[in-house]
């Protein structure tokens, strides 16, 4: 995760820009993810990361609208460029054969260190509303964790297993 962003400068408009440009990178990860690996069965990795891009475009729309009710039509300040792999899962990370489980393993890893991404950038924040929305940002994805923890706790038997090679 990287970031070039001065966080004592923010505020709470380039804040909120930023927290959908985090969203927008994590759903169009999972969607690349999602393509790549393609559809096997119903809950497969595929299944997973289309479920979390799914939770990423809607988390990202509510950010955005929230935006537009607090500032119109006012153009972005903050660059896509500034940031790489917040939320998003590691590129190389998944695999064509991943079980269900590595895949949610896999979003796990990303909603916490989404998390530990706006816990450690509150530490740099001057503005009290960008300060607010991040710990706000940061408990909403101690609430994504627990949600695919509860999934991963409901995955059926054997879901721990990756696919066989079957040309093998």
């Amino acid at each position: 995760m990287s970031t070039r962003i001065d966080f004592s400068t923010l505020d709470l408009m380039d804040a909120l820009d930023l927290a959908v440009l985090v969203e927008q990178e994590a759903q169009e990860r999972y969607n690349y993810f999602n393509e790549q690996i393609g559809r096997r069965y119903a809950v497969d990795a595929a299944s997973i990361f289309e479920l979390m891009a799914g939770n990423e475009e809607k988390h990202g729309r509510q950010l955005a609208h929230r935006r537009r009710e607090l500032f119109g039509d006012k153009p972005v300040r903050v660059s896509r460029n500034a940031l790489f792999d917040v939320e998003a899962p590691e590129f190389g990370a998944p695999r064509w054969n991943m079980s269900p489980l590595k895949a949610f393993q896999l979003a796990l890893a990303s909603e916490e260190k989404a998390y530990w991404f706006y816990d450690e950038a509150m530490k740099h924040v001057k503005d009290a509303k960008v300060r607010a929305l991040f710990a706000e940002l940061r408990d909403e994805e101690t609430e994504h964790v627990r949600m695919v923890k509860e999934a991963i706790a409901k995955l059926p038997p054997g879901a721990d297993k990756d696919l066989e090679d079957v040309d093998a």
